[in-house]
């Protein structure tokens, strides 16, 4: 999600000065405390899947409860808004390469500025996926960058069309289902990088993107994190259109009508079933899907594009090792529909539920209220555990006849 440029909800919250939660109050000198089992789950924290067993040795935090901060984790609509206006966004010099696919458009990818001259070949690559109308420029990528970067990893943010100050060069931007930039773009960073490892963060929309990208190409990426995916998009606008959700649709949809304005000539004289002026003035995000973006990936209706690109349908399918982290009271991203059946029987996947987190806020942790998210140490956990080649594969579930089944199953996924 980007951040909200909605400046009428910003006076609703001050920013917090940070400090530590009080101490609990012993009252007696001779009471004894003991220490937490690391290999003891918190019961505060859901976590299940296929991989439970496979992938729990990897996390250092998991033993202890989510502590949300006091006041701005308590309500969801609260954090998720400080997490947009008043997170800090760390500093960091980037170095833009556009790339050019094969249908004319462009993509941005954004490189540490220097990590080529510093950094070995071998270095494992990190390819963030920020969500919709996101970029490199905010403030929860800045902070994985800076996370992963700081464990030796070489980081590029994958700017999507328009997205990001990327450039548009065609009457087409993305979609949930679209997979052939990312294609394109783990093909290009391989091709770069051929004895480095790559591995993949996606959130919101990217994080459904990303899913839907493992579930068709299976060799390409040795690990991945989904945070805020929204899985079932059908759920997903349902719920994106009540109540106080209505703020976060307006932001969004004003996000993509500026963009939309920025590139408006590439769209004149759209023919067929194109509605330009829908688009142009949508008030919802699902008028500017019926606009346009269903149109341009050739879905019938909006409803059929949303439908037919939730990454709850092709989790199944994933065949790499995949960490999804999602918060129980997220807004956008609701918990009704995540997948946990198929993630469950997924030997590849393992799901962690907070009860707090709102969307892409996760205000909690020793960095909280100002600094990074909490789930950044838990994925860095996770993604540094597949580097040191602790893990073990477990065979295929899949086999050639399910192959063959996921590739009829996902035929929608848009190439």
């Amino acid at each position: 999600m980007a951040k909200l440029s909605l400046a009428s909800i910003s006076t609703l919250i001050s920013p917090v000065r940070r400090h530590r939660p009080p101490h609990s109050s012993l009252q007696t000198t001779t009471t004894t405390t003991t220490m937490p089992d690391q290999h003891t789950l918190h019961p505060s924290l859901e976590i299940i899947g296929g991989a439970r067993d496979l992938f729990l040795p990897a996390f250092n935090s998991l033993h202890r409860p989510y502590s949300p901060f006091p006041l701005l984790g308590n309500n969801r609509h609260v954090e998720t808004i400080f997490a947009s206006f008043f997170r800090a966004t760390p500093d960091v010099r980037l170095k833009r390469e556009c790339l050019r696919t094969k249908d004319d458009g462009a993509v941005a990818l954004d490189w540490v500025s220097g990590d080529h001259q510093i950094l070995p070949p071998d270095s494992p690559v990190l390819i963030l996926l920020p969500g919709l109308t996101g970029g490199s420029e905010d403030s929860y990528v800045r902070h994985m960058l800076i996370k992963a970067r700081n464990k030796g990893w070489r980081v590029v943010v994958f700017n999507s069309r328009g997205c990001g100050n990327s450039p548009v060069t065609t009457p087409k931007f993305y979609s949930a289902s679209f997979i052939g930039d990312m294609r394109e773009v783990v093909q290009h960073v391989g091709t770069r990088y051929p004895n480095a490892n790559l591995y993949a963060v996606g959130w919101s929309l990217g994080a459904n993107i990303l899913v839907n990208y493992l579930a068709r190409e299976s060799q390409t990426l040795t690990g991945a994190v989904s945070l805020c995916n929204p899985f079932n998009l059908v759920i997903a606008d349902e719920d994106f259109r009540k109540g106080f959700n209505v703020v976060y649709d307006r932001a969004l949809t004003n996000a993509l009508r500026k963009i939309l304005k920025n590139h408006a000539i590439l769209f004149e004289d759209m023919g067929g079933e194109y509605n330009i002026p829908l688009a142009a003035n949508a008030k919802s995000v699902k008028e500017f899907d019926e606009g346009l973006t269903r149109v341009s990936f050739g879905f019938k209706s909006v409803d059929d594009y949303y439908s037919n690109s939730s990454s709850s349908e092709s989790i199944k399918h994933v065949r790499t090792p995949l960490l999804c982290i999602q918060a129980a009271n997220d807004p956008i991203a609701p918990a009704r529909g995540i997948p946990r059946e198929d993630i469950k029987e997924n030997p590849n996947c393992l799901l962690i539920v907070t009860p707090k987190g709102g969307h892409l806020g996760w205000i909690a942790g020793g960095e909280a209220p100002l600094g990074a998210p909490w789930t950044d140490t838990v994925v860095m956990d996770f993604l540094e555990y597949l580097r040191s080649g602790a893990y073990k594969a477990p065979a295929s579930h899949s086999g050639t006849e399910g192959e063959q089944h996921s590739t009829e199953a996902m035929h929608h996924l848009k190439l």
